[in-house]
């Protein structure tokens, strides 16, 4: 059969363990859909928006250990797929992109959906693939197979990320009468298994001669999945050598005993003097990035002496502008191989945990000042956020769209009883366009509930992720409706401008309650506190339906809340 070579992708992915496939409608790419709808072990969904899709990709890999698959048509299909893809580059999402293609000498020629999609995602993907156009000859066949292999190891191999196969494609797209699709037995499948790196013994030994000379050791980590034992260790790790560990909302370290959740909130407002003591001689950092821009300020004006970042391999980001060191081991591997240290005592014991209650003290400083204020009950989002975090069932998944849920929540942080709650948010590039898409992927795939907090610009700018004709019982939405884009007036800059309420803070007049009614889904809305009990009962009632709770207010009263929480923390400092 002329196209088996393509038809056999799917048969590829299948035996090196993929099982999902997220499928975009088209012509030049029904070869494609063809095979992995027929593949018994993959499952399939299809997607009519490219942007919506790429994020659904990206969300059911967040469950998923393995790649998922992304396929589209040619042309703009594969453009639309793109802020997905960045996405995944930066947050480590494995995705295998198969775009369709017109043969090449059709490129520039005026032929439909045809444009240049030679590296159209640039330095995004991990690597860029070009099968060839005819698979007659034994040695194009060969080809595809390699290349295929090649793909999903890379794309499943850390740092994880997407990949582009772009797949040019003669006519005819479709089976001839009579033929069936079918998959070639015995087929190669290349096998690349992951390796641990183990540190050279004598920069291990010089590593482990600067942690222990170092009195002021501090741990910051980004954001990363959930890991259970991980976050075992690093606390085990943090008691025995009196070592404070910042980890905000989406590093998945709320479980740690005596973790420091809430540095943005703290270094916002303490004083140069506090901010000077609680300068860190030695800098150890895990994951990706961090929420907090006080945190990044901070590091950067009171630089350790030496900072170590931990990552397996791939590119370093030097966020603190302080690095000395790149340790090639995961996390993990890094703490067991200092478990053999043996802690400090006597002065040197005492001074190491000085600075490690001076932080301590810190934390507990600003929580009651978060407790303080949040003690009265208000009809606002950012007490509606504190409220949702509160109720969270366990175990839960946690998507945080970006702009101020995110910020919300960490300023807020996850308190005792929330260890089975993971928590996801697109801080690859940060952007608010796909934040809906990715926990509706999540949502598809995963039986645990699934709840997205949501600002207003993020869910009706993403409105298509649920325009497809599958089920999401286990999904909640809360939207916090101010009418416009309220971070504009938070930041330095935007505020001060005459143009911002027309041109940053975006005044839109829509409501959930709309969309709700389109999709068929549950709307509850909250304008009274003496509901508030009732409908949290009611959200959290995984009956089947998919539910939005949505809170009305404006940009300018979320403005004033927010500079009321931030005068409670800072009152702490001039008491």
């Amino acid at each position: 059969m002329r196209l088996q070579p393509i038809y056999d992708i799917a048969e590829i992915c299948a035996q090196k363990g993929i099982n999902e496939a997220v499928l975009c409608p088209g012509s030049r790419c029904a070869p494609l859909i063809s095979a992995f709808v027929t593949h018994p072990k993959i499952n399939t969904r299809t997607f009519s928006d490219e942007r919506s899709a790429g994020f659904v990709a990206n969300g059911i890999a967040q469950v998923n250990p393995l790649p998922v698959v992304l396929v589209c048509t040619s042309g703009s299909a594969a453009y639309n797929f793109a802020p997905a893809i960045a996405e995944a580059f930066y947050q480590q999402i494995p995705i295998v992109v198969l775009t369709a293609d017109r043969p090449k000498e059709w490129i520039d020629q005026l032929d439909g959906q045809t444009i240049r999609q030679e590296k159209i995602y640039g330095t995004h993907v991990k690597k860029y693939y070009e099968l060839p156009q005819d698979y007659e000859h034994a040695d194009t066949q060969w080809h595809i197979n390699r290349c295929v292999n090649e793909a999903i190891n890379l794309s499943n191999q850390y740092p994880k990320g997407p990949v582009h196969i772009n797949i040019p494609l003669r006519e005819p797209l479709y089976p001839l009468q009579g033929e069936t699709i079918q998959f070639t037995t015995h087929l190669r499948i290349i096998e690349s298994p992951e390796s641990v790196t183990q540190l050279p013994p004598d920069f291990l030994s010089k590593l482990k001669s600067n942690f222990i000379t170092s009195n002021k050791v501090l741990i910051v980590v980004g954001q990363q999945p959930f890991d259970s034992a991980f976050s075992s260790g690093l606390d085990t790790f943090s008691k025995q050598h009196h070592v404070p560990v910042i980890a905000d909302v989406i590093s998945n370290l709320h479980g740690l005993s005596h973790g420091i959740t809430h540095a943005d909130a703290m270094l916002g407002h303490c004083k140069p003097d506090n901010k000077k003591a609680l300068q860190p001689e030695l800098l150890i950092t895990f994951g990706n990035s961090v929420i907090s821009k006080n945190l990044k300020i901070f590091l950067r004006n009171y630089k350790p002496t030496i900072h170590w970042h931990i990552q397996p391999r791939g590119e370093i980001a030097d966020t603190f502008q302080g690095l000395t060191s790149v340790i090639s081991s995961t996390p993990m591997s890094f703490l067991q191989q200092f478990s053999e240290v043996v802690a400090k005592t006597g002065f040197e014991g005492q001074r190491r945990e000085n600075y490690y209650r001076l932080w301590e003290a810190e934390e507990h400083r600003t929580v009651r000042a978060i407790k303080a204020f949040f003690a009265t009950p208000q009809l606002n989002e950012f007490s509606l956020v504190n409220e949702i975090l509160k109720n969270l069932p366990q175990p839960s998944h946690l998507h945080l769209s970006n702009s101020m849920p995110v910020r919300y929540a960490n300023f807020i942080g996850l308190g005792d009883g929330k260890n089975d709650t993971e928590v996801f948010a697109n801080r690859g590039t940060s952007g608010i366009d796909g934040c809906t898409s990715t926990a509706v992927g999540h949502a598809l795939v995963a039986n645990t509930p699934t709840l997205l907090i949501t600002g207003d610009m993020a869910f009706f700018y993403d409105r298509n992720a649920f325009w497809h004709n599958y089920k999401l019982s286990h999904l909640r939405i809360v939207v916090l409706n101010n009418h416009g884009g309220a971070i504009f007036g938070m930041i330095d800059g935007p505020d001060q401008l005459q143009e911002a309420d027309e041109y940053f803070i975006t005044q839109q007049k829509l409501s959930a309650r709309n969309v709700a009614l389109e999709y068929g889904f549950d709307y509850l809305k909250l304008d009274s506190l003496k509901k508030l009990k009732n409908m949290l009962k009611d959200f959290f009632d995984f009956d089947g339906r998919t539910k939005i709770l949505e809170i009305e207010s404006t940009a300018k009263d979320a403005k004033i809340i927010l500079d009321n929480f931030k005068k409670q923390i800072k009152s702490n400092y001039e008491a």
